[in-house]
């Protein structure tokens, strides 16, 4: 809201340790990364559910509107038994919304990219409830149309055409037993397209990168718990399919046409008991099993690229938090039974807190993690390099990588005259092994450019995250958080086939600092003025050959994203109505050195994901937030 965000990805930059970074100039192919970890080490789920699949994580943080969602929870870390092995690096957790009130809101934004090209998102909910609080529902809807946006006017596009449409509903019940059931559905029609010539179907043009997904999703979940308050059982059962017909191509390359259709499953049961003491103090009991599901078909067969993936992941998991006013402390275990390994893998994890004083609060976590050997979301996205397309396959006995990640962290909230001051410093540190690289091997009787998926080096990351709330008695607020890092291989690796190239040890993409502000105002009760911005410090990046003679590693600037609005809300006859205007990357904090043309590397992108642009947004609605 503050920063006037239309989807989940616009939104995740302001918590600590947390990037979100855009990876190709054509489709605008985005993902989350957590403490220096890239997307495919980060666990998306949907209430508490695994149903981003390979296919969906691709797009899925911009194909979500913020109309639909309440809250998103990000765990950094593996410290819990209940989130799948592959959480390595955290946990973003996105939260629907579920009725409290009967209220109506209609939106609409417009955002006028690099101050030309519109983007118009128009959003609407309604949340109906009876008097008794025991029945709800929470339906929405939203559209969007962005026009594409040509940044160095080669002809070719930096940030794609989008247009979507989304509705959902969020309904629940309550039992007369203490029992509740919610009911979940979505529903994502999206057309993308990037390159150039729009006006011509994607084989007539240059680059054409052009996706249509038909999403379809939902859920039951029922939860009970007892008479004494005691126990409590959770059953859900969620899937989600999804349709892909895609162009990814080149030159006017007829064959680049491919369909992909993919359904996720998750199933499960979990059993919660609470103790008044357990040993030495109360504590919290928690078992349960998960059945999750993936089949994936894709065919792409101008690149001579069939996938046809199943997976089936059972789990079981077992822990237990010790806990009163002082100290804290949870052991889990969890077991993955995975169809594409030959053994089961256990993960432990251990959290453990403990309050030094009233003011300060000590924090440990310790958990393992796997990811198997399996196709993963940039390996569903074809790059234009060269003019040709990068094909990203695994390699042959590829094993399973392995990760084991620890923190700690302090807490210091404190009363300080009239300021309410909350500070937090988290270390973090994780080893992982047989990690999965990228490389070069050559190219295909096509000339596309062959990558391949193979177990490197292992590697390190390590860093401190920090955090700032302050809250003045006068109507201000800030916060800011900054991350230091080092994400390093063991030792340097081939990156490309081009035996001149420099080798790399640094993990790409991954800045050693970066960080995020957030101030609120409120110089008179109906006007609001927030500034928030992003810092992304230096990264090596990968420049491969096409636009540019050989391939390279690139060390790209800093930047610094501020956006800037105001918005004033008035009452008229019982409906609040907000009007807001503002500006984002105020300072035009943008990459300047895109490759030009038919043979540019759509992948050479870094940086802000807009430039200056200029927005303004009116709302409707009965309920007044701020």
């Amino acid at each position: 809201e503050d920063n006037s965000s239309v989807c989940i990805a616009q939104g995740l930059h302001f918590k600590p340790g947390i990037r979100v970074e855009t990876n190709c100039q054509n489709c605008g192919f985005q993902q989350v990364r957590i403490n220096g970890l890239p997307g495919q080490y980060v666990q998306i789920l949907l209430d508490n559910r695994p149903l981003f699949s390979a296919l969906t994580n691709v797009y899925g943080i911009e194909q979500l509107p913020v109309t639909m969602i309440d809250r998103v929870e990000v765990i950094r870390g593996s410290g819990s038994a209940l989130f799948g092995s592959s959480a390595i690096a955290g946990v973003v957790n996105i939260i629907t919304k579920e009725p409290e009130k009967n209220s109506y809101e209609l939106k609409n934004h417009l955002v006028f990219t690099g101050e030309k090209s519109p983007d118009n998102n128009t959003s609407m909910n309604v949340s109906l409830i009876d008097e008794n609080r025991k029945n709800g529902i929470y339906l929405y809807a939203s559209q969007r149309n962005r026009t594409p946006y040509d940044a160095n006017g080669d002809g070719f596009s930096e940030i794609g055409k989008i247009n979507s449409q989304t509705a959902g509903f969020h309904a629940f019940s309550r039992l007369p037993n203490q029992g509740k059931i919610t009911l979940e559905y979505h529903s994502i029609h999206e057309f993308r397209r990037g390159g150039n010539r729009f006006d011509l179907p994607p084989h007539e043009a240059d680059i054409a990168e052009q996706i249509e997904h038909n999403i379809n999703g939902g859920g039951i979940t029922y939860n009970q718990l007892s008479k004494d308050r005691k126990k409590k059982i959770n059953l859900y059962s969620s899937f989600q399919h999804a349709l892909r017909n895609s162009y990814y191509g080149a030159q006017q390359n007829p064959n680049a046409y491919g369909n992909t259709r993919d359904i996720t499953a998750s199933n499960g049961i979990q059993y919660l008991y609470y103790f008044d003491k357990l040993g030495f103090m109360p504590a919290e009991l928690m078992a349960g099993g998960e059945y999750n599901a993936n089949h994936l078909e894709d065919k792409a067969t101008g690149y001579n690229r069939i996938i046809n993936q199943k997976i089936h992941n059972v789990a079981a998991f077992v822990q237990n938090e010790w806990k009163n006013t002082s100290i804290s402390v949870m052991a889990g275990i969890r077991a993955d039974y995975h169809n594409l390994l030959t053994q089961p893998v256990v993960s432990p994890r251990f959290n453990f807190r403990y309050n030094l004083s009233d003011s300060v609060q000590l924090r440990l976590s310790y958990g393992q993690g796997f990811r198997a050997p399996q196709a993963f979301d940039e390996d569903l996205h074809i790059l234009a390099v060269g003019g040709e397309a990068m094909v990203i396959r695994l390699a042959p006995n590829l094993k399973p990588e392995k990760s084991y990640s620890s923190g700690v962290s302090l807490e210091w909230q404190k009363q300080i005259g009239d300021f309410q001051t909350d500070l937090m410093a988290e270390g973090f540190y994780t080893l992982l092994s047989d990690v999965f690289v990228l490389t070069t091997t050559g190219r295909d009787s096509q000339n596309n450019l062959l990558v391949e998926r193979q177990n490197g080096p292992g590697a390190t990351v390590r860093g401190i995250n920090t955090e700032i709330h302050l809250t003045p008695p006068f109507p201000f607020l800030f916060e800011t958080g900054f991350t230091f890092q080092q994400s390093m291989h063991e030792h340097p690796y081939a990156w490309t086939d081009d035996s001149t190239a420099e080798k790399v040890r640094h993990l790409l993409r991954s800045p050693n600092r970066y960080g995020y502000v957030s101030c609120s105002y409120f110089p008179v009760s109906r006007l609001k003025i927030n500034l928030t911005g992003t810092y992304t410090g230096p990264m090596q990046v990968a420049h491969y050959k096409g636009y540019i003679g050989a391939d390279r590693l690139e060390t790209t600037p800093d930047f610094f994203d501020m956006n800037l609005k105001a918005t004033y809300t008035l009452l008229f006859q019982g409906v609040f109505i907000k009007f807001c205007i503002g500006m984002f990357n105020v300072l035009n904090s943008y990459q300047r050195d895109f490759d030009k043309g038919v043979y540019r590397d759509a992948g050479y992108i870094y940086g802000p994901g807009m430039p200056r642009s200029f927005f303004v947004t009116i709302t409707l609605t009965n309920n007044r937030k701020e």
